[in-house]
C-alpha cells in the first residue's frame, strides 16, 4: 500500500490581479492506513490540495510523490495503474443525471481497465452494498436522496479498491444520521488499511474521530496535529453529534 508524499508543492491559479497560489511550498507525508482530516476556512486550499494528490492537477513546483514516483508530471489522466491508486469524490457532485448508478460507477472501472460486464457488475455492486445501496444500481441519481446520492459518489469513489480515498468535502449537507453512518463506513475501511485523506469543515466530526489533523492557512500548513481537534468534544446528549 502507498506512501503519499508533497514536496514543495505550490499550484498557482490566474486571477484579476495575476496569479494566486492557492497552495504554496507543501510538504506533507501521509503514511499508508492514516486517517487525515484537512480543515481551513473557505479558501485556505483545501480543494486544491486534495487535488494534487488525488492526480486531478498538476503542481506547478514541487513533487507528488506515490511510492517515491514523482507522479506530480504524468498526464492529467495517468496510467491505470496509477488511477487505482486513488478514489477521489470532489466536492461538488459529479453523478451523470441521464446514467443509472451502474453506468456512473462502471465508467470508472472501464476507464481502469475493466470490460468484462459479468465482472463490472459484480464490482459495482460489491461498492454499492459497502455504501448501504446494493440492489440500487438501477436507479437514476435524480431518484435519490441528497444522503443516498453522497453515498453512491464514496461507491464510485471505491469501485476500484483504491488504496488511498481522498474525499472533499463528502458530508456536506447531510444529516446528522447520514453523516455518522458516511463516517462509520470510513472507520471500517481505514480499520482494514484503506488511507483516508478527508477535508471537511465540520469540527464535530474532527473533534469526535480524534485523527490526524492538517490546518491550512492562506494555502500553506499551519499545523499538524496527530489526534488533532477544533476544540473540546461536548458532552453528547444522543447517539448522533450535532454537527454545524
Amino acid at each position: 500500500m502507498p506512501t503519499v508524499e508533497l514536496k514543495n508543492a505550490t499550484k498557482r491559479y490566474r486571477g484579476e490581479h495575476g496569479l494566486i497560489e492557492a497552495v504554496s511550498d507543501i510538504n506533507l507525508v501521509v503514511r499508508q492506513g492514516e486517517f487525515v482530516f484537512v480543515v481551513g476556512s473557505s479558501g485556505a486550499g483545501k480543494s486544491t490540495l486534495l487535488q494534487l494528490i488525488a492526480g486531478q492537477i498538476r503542481a506547478d513546483e514541487g513533487q507528488v510523490l506515490l511510492d517515491g514516483l514523482n507522479v506530480a508530471p504524468l498526464p492529467l489522466f495517468p496510467s491505470a495503474r496509477v488511477r487505482r491508486n486513488f478514489g477521489y469524490v470532489a466536492q461538488e457532485p459529479r453523478l451523470m443525471r441521464r446514467r443509472t448508478i451502474f453506468e456512473n460507477l462502471a465508467m470508472v472501472a472501464r476507464v481502469s481497465g475493466l470490460t468484462r460486464e459479468k465482472k463490472l457488475r459484480e464490482r459495482t455492486e460489491k461498492a454499492l452494498g459497502i455504501v448501504g445501496l446494493g440492489g440500487l444500481g438501477g436507479k437514476y441519481p435524480w431518484e435519490l436522496s441528497i444522503g443516498q446520492a453522497r453515498r453512491v459518489e464514496l461507491a464510485r469513489a471505491l469501485i476500484n479498491s483504491p488504496p488511498v480515498l481522498v474525499l472533499d468535502e463528502l458530508t456536506a449537507n447531510l444529516d446528522a444520521d447520514n453523516i455518522w453512518d458516511l463516517m462509520h463506513v470510513l472507520s471500517e475501511l481505514n480499520r482494514l488499511g484503506t488511507t483516508v485523506i478527508m477535508a471537511t469543515h465540520a469540527s464535530t466530526i474532527v473533534n469526535v474521530m480524534h485523527r490526524r489533523v492538517v490546518t491550512l492557512v492562506d494555502g500553506m500548513i499551519a499545523g499538524d496535529m496527530s489526534g488533532g481537534r477544533y476544540g473540546e468534544i461536548r458532552a453528547q446528549k444522543s447517539r448522533y453529534p450535532k454537527t454545524p
